[in-house]
């Protein structure tokens, strides 16, 4: 993040709101709107925010899976193989 560019007060944003949408739906780069000199917000692109969103849910359940293995829940992984390619099988001499 360049401080410089990336950290704009919030008069910035009022004053160029279409041109703080293009560049940053241009330049995948989040821009940090302050209000009285302090962080209140961040401006991106919906494709960064999409990515943001995928890499969220994904860090979540990661989470859940750590927490269940942790309480001893789940099965190994080669189980866990093993059972998919047997599901792949019956699919395919059922189709």
């Amino acid at each position: 993040m360049n401080l410089k560019d990336d950290i704009k007060p919030i008069t910035y944003l009022k004053n160029n709101a279409a041109k703080v949408v293009r560049d940053v739906s241009r330049s995948g780069r989040s821009l940090v709107i302050t209000q009285n000199g302090e962080a209140a917000a961040v401006v991106m692109g919906i494709t960064q925010y999409e990515q943001w969103r995928k890499s969220l849910a994904m860090m979540k359940l990661l989470s859940l899976r750590e927490a269940e293995a942790a309480a001893g829940k789940g099965i190994p992984q080669d189980e866990a193989f093993e059972r998919a390619y047997e599901k792949i099988r019956q699919i395919a001499q059922d189709g």
